[in-house]
């Protein structure tokens, strides 16, 4: 079963642009494999275009971070809270059916609680120089946990009402 066949791609749509709405996380449903399954592209500061657009950014800072914390989620049928390796905040709610697993919902690119982006590793993974990263992350909002866990509750709140109920 995939994520289109429980609910209208519109659908999931309308859940990422309340997602930015609420938030100004760059918003995405994931399928099981961790692909993007709507095109929408609204990025949550300057700096995340610019590591998707390097191939080593995706490979080993966006899809990494995606991976880890959807797996995480997935076994524990939880949301799942956290960081990629470039400093910026990853939620992740999980998307069950019955007991299949199809993907997960959820945000990321803004900076969690006193966080701050990691110009150093960026430099090391993208040969992004430090001062290029720095004027990039310039004016990068911060969301806390709690507002983090708010946005996590809306999200299950959001799938609880629009998917089947289990059996």
């Amino acid at each position: 079963m995939k994520l289109t066949d429980v609910l209208p791609l519109e659908a999931w749509k309308e859940l990422e642009d309340e997602i930015f709405n609420r938030s100004g996380l760059q918003a995405s449903v994931f399928d099981v494999d961790g692909i993007r399954i709507t095109d929408t592209k609204r990025f949550a500061n300057r700096l995340c275009p610019v590591i998707k657009a390097d191939d080593r950014g995706q490979s080993y800072i966006c899809a990494v971070a995606h991976m880890n914390l959807a797996n995480q989620a997935r076994d524990t049928r939880k949301p799942v809270i956290g960081e990629c390796d470039a400093g910026l905040s990853k939620m992740v709610v999980p998307i069950f059916v019955d007991e299949e697993f199809l993907g997960t919902a959820g945000g990321c690119g803004l900076l969690l609680d006193d966080g701050e982006v990691d110009s150093f590793m960026l430099n090391k993974t993208l040969d992004l120089p430090e001062e290029k990263t720095e004027e990039l992350a310039e004016g990068i909002v911060s969301l806390s946990t709690a507002q983090m866990e708010d946005l996590a509750d809306f999200i299950s709140d959001w799938l609880q009402q629009h998917l089947p109920a289990s059996k």
